[in-house]
């Protein structure tokens, strides 16, 4: 203690005093100086054995952090010592020239080591710190990050062979924020920021490049076949969730964890690592947002705009540092164009089908291939239903009139935007059809168009999704209509073999008049059957309520008629010829019809061209 408190300096011939009276004397030494003396010394002790600024290739041999991780610990330690003593004697009234330089040069050393450290636990944990597994720890395992890193500094290099995954990656990470703390703290934190930069923007990069992602100009999309481009927008859809929840997600809580102990650097480091990426990824959307609309794209760019939307917080979430604020600009901007596009391409979609053009009547009566293109649409359309809602949520459809009550009543469902959109499409079909079964001849065929296609209209709705946003109310409406349509077809199909029977088939006539109201029946029915023989009705149920309703009415009549008056008429010659059909044969005629020859009608370039380009990308 004699030592360290009154320790006796010579005095420098320059500053011996005039007077050999006056005592010779040290300054004053205080205790702490005495304590900044010796952490100077430690730590030169520490920093000097491990200074191999000499021997290039050593540090690739030899890992102060993984061969001695006590060491490794009391060496940050001595550095953070050797800081306090620079800093003391900085401000000491007894500066000491040499003490500063000898610190100075130390406090170099230290800091080209740890910049070693640092790359070279950047470099051989590429593996442990790729985002995926950074991105998957919880937020218990990151708090528990220091005690679990304290337990391993006693373990032996054997032991550490058998760490889980969570430790393998929790001690890397612990190690770099202990040495960018050291080497921030000590006015070094450019070196270690820059070599930070440098190899985690070439992992985000890299893991962006085997996602699939490249940078495309706009002039490369709008240029692309839509077969290409379409496969594109589906490999986009599944890079960017991994590229958001795992490569960026990841990045942030590293960079977060690496350098919490500077706001500014850690913005600074994920930007300049994930700015260039995440431009890439997200600027991807807006490009095809702006390519050539058509209808036969909508899906496709709904994908866009929901996974956008879906990942919408988690983007906003990584990238809210003020520097990123250009990469949450291009999700927004993404929104807004995919949103105008999908507008733009239902409009399209509407003016498609009320352009449609197509004059050739589908045979037999069957459904129209416009039907069942629109209907498949939009009940594709109902899977994106909260994404449209969201996308015509400030632009509901705006009429001259309010769509017909008996239409749409609203009873059992809100008019929301999409909803009120929906049945408006399936209203213009409704009435497209109307003008095609005009140009039926046989007024009855046309009615049995109307039925096969509403039929097929309500079949739809009624098992997708579209009932929910059309309701039980509308479900009912149009099943009314349904057999409205049947009943007339019913009644002009077969008004004339109603007609050939008398008005009471029990009634007493004569042999002649009931011979002619035989004649009369065979030449309505065959005519009837050969002409519907070759008609279609497609729901199999419509169908047999159909020939139920022709049969009720006919098959009765008859057999009263037959068996009153085919006992006269049994001695006449040719009455067998005469009387064709037996009542009971009647229904075995009748279930034949309405199975005819399914044929496709025409429809106009514009569906045809859309709808086989749809089922194929669907």
């Amino acid at each position: 203690m004699r030592t360290l408190f009154f320790r006796s300096a010579s005095p420098s011939p320059s500053n011996s005093p005039s007077r050999s009276t006056i005592p010779t004397s040290s300054p004053r030494h205080s205790f702490s100086d005495s304590l900044m003396e010796e952490n100077i010394e430690m730590a030169q002790t520490l920093i000097t054995k491990w200074d191999n600024s000499d021997v290039s290739s050593y540090t690739k041999l030899t890992s102060l952090f993984h061969d001695d991780r006590r060491e490794a610990k009391e060496y940050l330690k001595c550095v953070r010592d050797l800081q306090s003593a620079m800093h003391h004697f900085v401000n000491s009234q007894d500066s000491s020239a040499e003490k500063l330089i000898i610190s100075q040069n130390l406090m170099q050393s230290a800091m080209k080591r740890l910049e070693k450290e640092f790359y070279q636990i950047l470099s051989e944990n590429r593996e442990n710190l790729d985002s995926e597994t950074v991105s998957s720890r919880s937020s218990e395992s990151r708090a528990s990050t220091r005690s679990s890193v304290s337990d391993l500094e006693s373990e032996s290099e054997d032991e550490l062979m058998v760490l889980d995954a969570d430790q393998v990656s929790s001690i890397p990470m612990a190690d770099l924020k202990s040495i960018a703390d050291c080497m921030i703290s000590a006015g070094y934190g450019k070196e270690c920021v820059k070599i930070y930069k440098i190899i985690r923007k070439s992992i985000v990069d890299e893991g962006l490049y085997h996602l699939g992602v490249e940078k495309m100009s706009l002039s490369q999309v709008q240029k692309m076949d839509w077969n290409v481009l379409e496969t594109k927008i589906k490999n986009w859809v599944n890079a960017v969730k991994v590229a958001v929840k795992t490569i960026f997600y990841g990045e942030r809580l590293l960079c977060d964890h690496v350098f919490s102990s500077s706001d500014s650097i850690r913005e600074s480091c994920f930007s300049e690592i994930s700015k260039e990426a995440a431009t890439t990824l997200f600027g991807f959307p807006e490009l095809v947002a702006k390519c050539k609309k058509s209808p036969e794209k909508m899906f496709r760019t709904l994908d866009l705009y929901q996974a956008v939307a879906d990942l919408w917080p988690e983007i906003e979430s990584i990238f809210s540092f003020e520097s990123t604020f250009a990469v949450r600009s291009l999700g927004v901007n993404s929104l807004i164009k995919l949103g105008e596009a999908v507008r733009g391409m239902l409009e399209d979609f509407e003016s498609a089908i009320q352009k449609d053009q197509s004059k050739t009547p589908v045979p037999a009566g069957g459904i129209h291939p416009l039907t069942r293109y629109v209907m498949n649409y939009i009940t594709f359309l109902t899977d994106y239903t909260e994404i449209l809602a969201d996308i015509f949520a400030d632009y509901p459809l705006t009429l001259q009139t309010p769509l017909p009550e008996a239409y749409f009543g609203c009873y059992d469902v809100d008019e929301s935007p999409i909803s009120v959109r929906i049945a408006w499409l399936v209203l213009v079909l409704l009435c497209k059809l109307d003008g095609k079964a005009e140009l039926y001849k046989d007024v009855a065929l046309s009615y049995l168009f109307l039925a096969n296609n509403l039929q097929y209209v309500v079949a739809k709705v009624r098992d997708s999704n579209l009932k929910y946003l059309l309701g039980d109310y509308w479900v009912g409406k149009h099943e009314s209509k349904v057999q409205q349509y049947a009943g007339n077809y019913e009644r002009m199909g077969w008004s004339k073999v109603y007609a050939s029977l008398p008005e009471n088939p029990t009634a007493e006539i004569s042999s002649d008049q009931a011979k002619a109201y035989f004649k009369q029946f065979n030449a309505a029915f065959e005519e009837a059957y050969k002409k519907q023989s070759s008609w279609v009705v497609t729901d199999p149920k419509l169908r047999d309520e159909l020939k139920v309703l022709v049969a009720k009415k006919v098959v009765p009549a008859y057999r009263e008629f037959y068996e009153k008056h085919r006992v006269g008429l049994r001695r006449e010659c040719g009455v067998d010829s005469l009387v064709r059909y037996a009542p009971e044969n009647l229904n075995n005629y009748l279930s034949d019809l309405l199975y005819g020859a399914s044929g496709g009608g025409s429809v106009s370039s514009s569906f045809s061209t859309t709808s086989s380009s749809h089922s194929r990308g669907r």
